[in-house]
């Protein structure tokens, strides 16, 4: 079913989110500066009532059910974020990102994603467009995805990315000293890199991947390309504030991995069976359509969603919660060096 909305309102989406994130930049790059709980929270909030206010304007000009596919893909794009702001700290830790300049290169790397992710959504859509059966792949990927998520560790993804970045350091002057938020520097009359260049195609890197798995992701909710783009823009303004507040709490969402994995498995299967739904191989059902496959509709999908991130986050508190009443994760040598100073 077509979305059927003003054109003035699609164009003015595009410029208010084009405007948004300028502002954004513009902030991020004028006043590099570590935000504050509360400065971070409000942006967040701001940002999640614009979605909000969107998603109403889409049901009033256009329908419930589209206004409902962008809240789906909206939340699923958005806990996938979270997902890879997980990865972004990791990285900021790793090289060791002085927190002032945290925020700026996290403006660059949430430009990147959104760069990548509007290449694959159109790549996507054409896809879809001409070969019907590639919901089969995008739901055998998702599976996998699912499988790889739940199974395997953040720390096993850096593998390549390592081997990446030591591939540079020999090929490429790299200094060990960062110089603000600047790309490249002056040592001994000679222009170097400095350590951004490695945390930038990090970022860019990480980037990469969550965009392969978002994209099918967010195509099993909906394939109409406003919706799929603008789902994908929500999800990532305000990432940079979520970042600061969440901070090492991330980390500590111990259970939100599986949340996310059952999400990607659950989206996976219903790309399958919407496959089914419009199948056009010969080898299945002798190319024509399995009309006896289950249909989840987009309303159970967003139930699921917004279900199983619930439940994985409020596992993972109350666990957190467990383990500080035990003692675990608490460094008792910096406690007993405190009081010996003391």
């Amino acid at each position: 079913m077509e979305l059927s909305i003003p054109l003035w309102f699609e164009i003015g989406t595009y410029v208010v989110l084009g405007l948004i994130l300028a502002f954004d930049i513009v902030l991020a790059y004028r006043r590099p500066h570590i935000p504050s709980t509360r400065e971070s929270a409000l942006w967040i909030a701001f940002y999640v009532v614009l979605a909000l206010i969107f998603a109403g304007l889409l049901a009033l000009l256009g329908d419930v059910e589209h206004a409902s596919q962008f809240v789906a893909g909206w939340l699923t794009e958005y806990s996938l974020s979270v997902d890879n702001l997980f990865v972004f700290l990791l990285i900021m830790g790793r090289f060791s990102v002085p927190r002032k300049y945290q925020q700026e290169l996290l403006m660059v790397g949430i430009i990147i994603a959104l760069v990548l992710r509007g290449i694959f959504i159109l790549l996507g859509a054409a896809l879809i467009e001409n070969f019907s059966w590639i919901f089969y792949l995008f739901g055998l990927f998702l599976i996998y995805t699912a499988a790889n998520q739940a199974f395997t560790g953040h720390d096993d993804e850096t593998a390549n990315e390592n081997r990446l970045i030591g591939f540079l350091r020999k090929r490429v002057a790299i200094t060990d000293r960062f110089e603000g938020a600047k790309l490249r520097t002056t040592v001994d009359s000679r222009r170097v890199f400095t350590p951004v260049l490695i945390v930038l195609i990090a970022l860019g890197t990480t980037d990469l991947v969550f965009a392969l798995d978002s994209i099918p992701a967010i195509f099993g909710i909906t394939q109409l390309p406003f919706l799929v783009f603008t789902a994908n823009v929500f999800a990532l303004m305000g990432l940079r504030q979520l970042y600061f507040l969440l901070g090492d709490l991330i980390d500590k969402l111990v259970y939100l991995k599986y949340g996310i994995a059952f999400i990607l498995a659950f989206i996976g299967v219903k790309l399958f069976l919407h496959a089914l739904h419009t199948n056009e191989l010969p080898f299945i059902n002798g190319g024509q359509n399995v009309l006896g496959a289950p249909d989840i509709s987009t309303m159970t999908s967003l139930g699921v969603i917004v279900g199983a991130m619930a439940v994985a986050v409020v596992a993972s508190l109350i666990k957190l919660r467990s383990d500080r009443r035990k003692g675990i994760g608490i460094d008792h040598d910096a406690i007993d060096e405190d009081a010996g100073a003391e």
